[in-house]
């Protein structure tokens, strides 16, 4: 795929993201996808999507940037939504979230096969409470 085929398309996986279409997002997947510190597969991938969404039903993404080399992708994203379900075993809060998201991909055929990123870690820190 060239540059701008790979920013076609991963407009394309950003929308069926947004739309919380779980089939969509699959067929952006590879089955074998590896992800960094979490399980690998499109299996995983997409029940992990399921989970957000299931928490967050308004969870939205916005392209902040979006650099494209040979067949890696650089992302950086802003997401916000609101915790109205259990999420990474923390109850409902009803908080508005809004993280900075940071990912590394590589598109081999058209699809994921390489992901490691950000965001957890800033979403869970503001859904806990101070301490």
């Amino acid at each position: 795929m060239e540059p701008w085929e790979i920013r076609e398309w991963y407009a394309d996986y950003l929308d069926a993201c947004n739309r919380h279409d779980l089939e969509a997002i699959r067929s952006f997947v590879a089955p074998s996808a590896k992800r960094a510190h979490l399980p690998g597969g499109a299996d995983a991938w997409v029940e992990d999507m399921a989970d957000l969404f299931d928490a967050f039903p308004d969870w939205r993404w916005r392209r902040i940037q979006l650099i494209v080399e040979d067949d890696r992708l650089a992302v950086h994203l802003r997401a916000s939504g609101t915790h109205l379900g259990a999420f990474r075993g923390i109850a409902a809060t009803r908080r508005h979230a809004n993280v900075a998201e940071y990912a590394m991909y590589r598109v081999v055929g058209g699809r994921f096969t390489e992901h490691s990123g950000t965001g957890d870690a800033e979403l869970l820190g503001q859904l806990r409470p101070p301490a």
